[in-house]
């Protein structure tokens, strides 16, 4: 599976976005998807995951209520919607794939976005 996130830019602090992350290769329904983000100088963040199904997600306590992570298996695109941004959500944010569930085993990296949130 190669995996690619988009969406990223600068933004200011308050707004929404949402980051999409588009597979290619062995079918994409068959995994556990997530969202990760690294800010500089910190160590990389497990922020959201969901099921291959998309009826079972996961949050950390540092993102619930303002991340809603979701995909669409037709378009084979993960999403994860940022609202009320922070200048703490400035980070390299990159998707991931992999098998399991709740704990899942991530197999395949993409390459990630960067977002800059501007106060």
């Amino acid at each position: 599976v190669q995996l690619q996130a988009f969406g990223g830019g600068w933004v200011q602090a308050g707004a929404s976005l949402r980051l999409s992350c588009v597979a290619s290769g062995r079918p994409f329904s068959f995994y556990g998807m997530g969202w990760f983000r690294q800010a500089p100088g910190k160590e990389r963040e497990d922020v959201a995951r969901i099921n291959w199904r998309g009826d079972s997600t996961y949050y950390a306590d540092s993102v619930k209520g303002r991340f809603t992570i979701s995909r669409d298996n037709a378009k084979n695109t993960l999403y994860l919607e940022i609202d009320s941004l922070k200048s703490d959500d400035t980070a390299v944010y990159s998707c991931a794939a992999g098998s399991g569930w709740p704990d899942v085993r991530y197999q395949y990296w993409g390459r990630g976005t960067l977002v800059t949130v501007s106060s």
